[in-house]
């Protein structure tokens, strides 16, 4: 094996340890020491195929994302109604996030981050890379909105824009059933919390998406 073998399948060791860490404690305990130590490697060498943990982190986001592309594609009929497509691509979404808790921590993560700094900590082939797999997840609510204008049963001007918000909202829900509580004020005026069903969420998240996706028309600054 050369050492470009090598390198890459000591690269390829990493983010499986990576992955393997984040599905079984989530990416808020899972350390570069502990990663390393999966491995069999020092911490340093880490450094060496990565420009960073961020990095690491999107990475391994990649993994995630291509597994969810597969689940839209298998949960949407492409026989169906642009409405109905678009509550099957939204059902897949939340079940595959609510199945991975550790997909929603990694992608919320880097979220958190401005672009600009995930520009400047994060390579630009991973950024690439990430961006790509992000794309084509998106790219099942955008074929969506754009052939429900074309029905006249959706209203999205813009459907990149609005595929990036239901992600973003998508993301939000899955937050709330992890958490499975919702907070309210009593009647005392302190605040109880109350169970909430993932079923319910589901629900919501649903039908928020087609009542975006009916009347997202643009807003004057």
């Amino acid at each position: 094996m050369g050492v470009d073998e090598r390198r890459a399948a000591r690269r390829d060791e990493i983010i499986a340890a990576t992955r393997a860490l984040f599905d079984e404690r989530g990416v808020r305990d899972a350390q570069i020491e502990d990663i390393a130590r999966a491995v069999g490697i020092n911490r340093a060498i880490i450094y060496r195929h990565f420009t960073g943990k961020e990095e690491l982190f999107a990475v391994t986001l990649v993994g995630y994302l291509h597994e969810l592309d597969a689940a839209l594609t298998a949960g949407t009929r492409t026989d169906a109604t642009p409405r109905h497509r678009l509550e099957q691509v939204v059902t897949a979404f939340f079940d595959y996030g609510v199945e991975h808790p550790a997909f929603v921590d990694c992608a919320q993560t880097l979220l958190r981050r401005r672009g600009t700094e995930l520009f400047e900590e994060v390579g630009g082939e991973t950024m690439i890379e990430l961006g790509t797999a992000m794309s084509a997840c998106l790219a099942h609510v955008v074929r969506i909105l754009r052939d429900g204008a074309e029905q006249g049963e959706f209203h999205a001007s813009d459907p990149s824009l609005v595929a990036n918000v239901l992600y973003a909202q998508g993301l939000g829900a899955l937050n709330l059933a992890h958490l499975q509580w919702s907070v309210r004020e009593h009647n005392t005026g302190l605040p109880v919390v109350d169970d909430v069903s993932s079923e319910t969420l589901r629900g919501y998240l649903v039908d928020g998406a087609l009542a975006i996706a009916k009347g997202a028309t643009p807003h004057p600054a």
